[in-house]
């Protein structure tokens, strides 16, 4: 293994954690990838790697020679794709959030496949913040307030948010006009993961943002069974008007407290801060933000979620 391929094996070996993982990653035995990173030790006269029985960390050596490496990749692909002019190929992991998915990204996704049939994707569906460095992710994409992760978000779309209810719930609990009366109304709870409570209900009344805490006997975690609550008749819910369009137009839900709608809801696509984007990635994250641009949502420029 010559000098370059050790390093790319190296820094992927830092991500992951872990041998085995590195080594499925780059398509070769574990015994090679340990007789590589041996020899890459040996060679430099410094111990790169600790490893333990759950996790292989850097040392402080290791560290250094890591973030060396990455840039000198970095530049090495980025050299690479200026003079080859290839287009993009190779495996791309992307969690999606699984509305987002359902009704933005998987109708749209022949588009992508046909520009560029050289990317594998291998797409899982989820909704909790991901170690993407750890767990082998490319990106997420994700609804919802940017979380603080470290991670560089670009910012996709707001979605309009309502509040809804079902006809059977109106019908037994009355229809709420000010926000004063969901003091006698229930909410499906949907429960936040970092703190395992349900969310408030959010509004926007007279330019000002408030949260209210409305009982609820059912808290669900998950969009599709949130929404199937509310259908239900449970409880208020609050969703994108995008996921609810066809349950308004044919009555099974009906909008609430429409002078004091929830804020808009921001779309994220998430990907490691340190990283350098591969082609393959920077190639999908433009497309993923044309995909929302077309959806007529408006979308914002990268940030950092730190």
């Amino acid at each position: 293994m010559d000098r370059i391929a050790a390093m790319r094996l190296f820094v992927r070996i830092v991500e992951r954690g872990s041998f085995t993982a590195a080594a499925v990653d780059m398509g070769m035995p574990r015994a090679t990838a340990t007789t590589a990173i041996q020899r890459l030790e040996r060679d430099l006269g410094a111990r790169l790697l600790e490893r333990t029985t759950r996790r292989v960390r850097p040392t402080l050596d290791g560290s250094l020679y890591w973030e060396r490496c990455v840039q000198l990749l970095a530049d090495l692909n980025e050299a690479e794709t200026i003079f080859r002019n290839t287009e993009p190929r190779g495996p791309l992991r992307v969690d999606l959030q699984g509305t987002l998915a359902r009704f933005f990204v998987f109708p749209a996704l022949p588009d992508f496949i046909g520009r560029y049939p050289d990317i594998s994707l291998n797409l899982s569906e989820g909704d909790r913040m991901v170690d993407l460095v750890a767990e082998g992710v490319d990106c997420v994409l994700r609804a919802g307030n940017l979380p603080d992760s470290g991670l560089v978000g670009r910012k996709l779309a707001n979605l309009e948010q309502v509040t809804l209810a079902s006809p059977a719930y109106l019908a037994r609990y009355g229809t709420p006009l000010t926000l004063e009366d969901l003091a006698d109304h229930l909410m499906v709870g949907y429960t936040a993961s970092a703190t395992g409570k349900p969310y408030p209900l959010d509004f926007e009344q007279g330019g000002q943002a408030r949260e209210i805490a409305v009982s609820c006997s059912t808290v669900v975690r998950g969009a599709e069974i949130y929404t199937a609550a509310g259908l239900a008749g449970l409880g208020l819910i609050q969703i994108p008007r995008y996921r609810a369009a066809r349950e308004i137009a044919k009555g099974e839900l009906v909008p609430v407290l429409t002078s004091c709608p929830p804020p808009p809801m921001p779309v994220f696509i998430l990907y490691p801060q340190n990283r350098h984007l591969s082609s393959r990635l920077r190639v999908f994250v433009d497309w993923i933000a044309e995909v929302f641009r077309a959806g007529g949502t408006s979308g914002a420029e990268p940030q950092s979620s730190e």
